[in-house]
């Protein structure tokens, strides 16, 4: 099943690629659909109770240096997978329009970038969660770079050097690992479980944790790795920005979860209060640039980078509420910020201007968008009721219990995102109709309400009832919480509280 979802957008792609111009489009949106159709399996067919890995797929590959074909899926990675196949569809509907020219190579590329993120989720082997990592940047650094605004060059070429400088210090920890792996135990092998039993040293989980960090906090990202995503963002087409802050950037927040922590623990207890602190400042400082941007575009990129600091504060709260949190704030970030970029896109279509100050009155002449727009903003902003406020308030839960006071700041952040959602919407769509060219404005069209309505189902359905979404979470998570309290006292951690240790300040 996990191979099957992983590679069939890649034949997709290949498919596509030498299909005419004229059918794909319509190509590309059936082997989406196929892919979605072909995912849900894992959603019905998973064990909720389980915490283990399912659908595992595990068989050699090189022998020589213990390389095997290890693909297996917990609670997380399938909601991660689920919300890649059901976004990738939404983004080559949305795609039919907002792609002026070279259709072919712009929905083959979406295909492909689909493939590599959901088997970079599914990977249990170094090697090939390295393999399918750096295979992400090659269709999102031409998906900017042909697709994009004006500065595309200036900002692909950013993108690739931050992620590419971070990937290479994660390959030279993976090859650590590799060579701690033969030393105890005389075998090779990049087997991610096979690599948890070892018993590494504390100053070199101290080099392996920083390698892996960067790698993934550049990915995330945090502060202050942050710079290459506004231009990212900004210069992205519409479906590059949906896809990047919908999906790429959790596989940062993953990597951590993967790899990074349970790796190294001792690492992890020595380097979170400071990486606790700087998620707290990501949290503030994204959302304070966020609220003086006149681009409403880098508003919703800027609003990413606060965002995603509390997915790292409740990761490395390190209990259940906490991770649980937030886990499922990555997946209400994907479709809320997704939504977003999509109705940005949406008004760029129609007036070719992302500036705040070119709109007012939306309300009058676009009633549909204007209804839509208000909903994913009281989404984004963790109005109750909607998905972003379960996330919002298991991080902030579960990261009071261990750090009171940075998680007193981190809740500014709520504030200040209202602050600058609230305050661009009210510029946007209250008020009177100022521009003339404003007057002539079409409502959302079918097909566009055919792609924004799954994402505001989902955003009620999470709000109301996320108790599903959650069992399949909390077993993974707390067999990830365990690793860290067993590590240090022996004592199962079963429920949500302070880490023993991290208080005392003991390794």
């Amino acid at each position: 099943m996990l191979s099957l979802v992983t590679f069939l957008p890649f034949v997709g792609a290949l498919l596509v690629a030498i299909l005419p111009q004229g059918v794909a489009k319509m190509a590309s949106l059936g082997v989406s659909l196929l892919v979605l159709a072909v995912s849900l399996p894992l959603w019905f067919g998973y064990d909720p109770a389980g915490a283990n890995f399912q659908f595992v797929e595990n068989m050699p590959w090189i022998d020589a240096f213990g390389v095997s074909y290890h693909m297996g899926i917990d609670g997380v990675s399938l909601l991660l997978i689920l919300l890649t196949t059901v976004l990738t569809p939404i983004i080559v509907l949305a795609g039919f329009s907002g792609v002026e020219h070279g259709h072919r190579g712009y929905f083959a590329l979406m295909l492909a970038l689909e493939g590599a993120m959901i088997g970079t989720f599914c990977a249990l082997d170094t090697f090939v969660f390295y393999v399918f990592w750096e295979l992400v940047l090659i269709p999102m650094y031409f998906l900017i770079g042909i697709w994009g605004g004006q500065r595309r060059i200036y900002a692909t070429v950013k993108f690739f050097i931050y992620t590419v400088v971070g990937s290479l210090l994660m390959l030279v920890a993976f090859i650590a690992l590799y060579h701690w792996q033969y030393t105890q135990t005389g075998v090779w092998s990049t087997d991610l479980e096979t690599l948890l039993k070892l018993h590494i040293p504390y100053s070199a989980q101290l080099w392996m944790f920083l390698c892996f960090a960067l790698a993934f906090a550049i990915k995330v990202p945090m502060f202050p790795f942050h710079t290459w995503l506004p231009d990212a963002h900004v210069e992205a087409p519409t479906g590059g920005s949906v896809v990047l802050a919908g999906v790429m950037l959790k596989m940062g927040t993953y990597g951590f979860y993967r790899f990074a922590m349970p790796l190294f623990p001792d690492a992890v207890v020595t380097f979170g209060p400071a990486m606790i602190g700087l998620a707290v400042i990501g949290i503030v400082y994204g959302a304070l640039v966020a609220m003086v941007q006149d681009d409403v575009k880098k508003l919703v990129a800027y609003s990413s980078v606060s965002h995603l600091g509390y997915c790292m504060l409740g990761l490395f709260a390190l209990n259940a509420q906490g991770v649980s949190g937030s886990v499922f704030q990555m997946i209400n970030h994907g479709i809320s910020t997704g939504a977003l970029f999509l109705l940005v896109g949406v008004l760029y279509e129609r007036r070719h201007t992302r500036m705040i100050a070119e709109y007012g009155g939306l309300a009058k002449v676009v009633p549909k968008f204007a209804f839509v727009f208000m909903v994913v903003t009281f989404s984004s902003i963790g109005l109750p009721g909607l998905n972003g406020f379960v996330g919002e308030f298991l991080v902030l839960l579960g990261a009071f219990q261990f750090a009171p006071v940075p998680t007193a700041i981190a809740v500014s952040g709520v504030i200040f995102g209202a602050t600058y959602m609230l305050w661009c919407f009210q510029r946007m769509v209250f008020g009177p109709l100022q521009n003339a060219a404003n007057a002539e404005l079409k409502d959302l069209v079918p097909r566009e309400m055919a792609y924004l309505a799954p994402l505001l189902v989902a955003i009620v359905l999470l709000g109301v009832y996320p108790q599903p979404f959650l069992d399949r979470i909390n077993p993974s998570v707390n067999r990830f919480v365990a690793r860290f309290a067993e590590h240090y006292d022996g004592t199962p951690y079963k429920h949500a509280g302070p880490v023993p240790g991290w208080i005392a300040g003991n390794h």
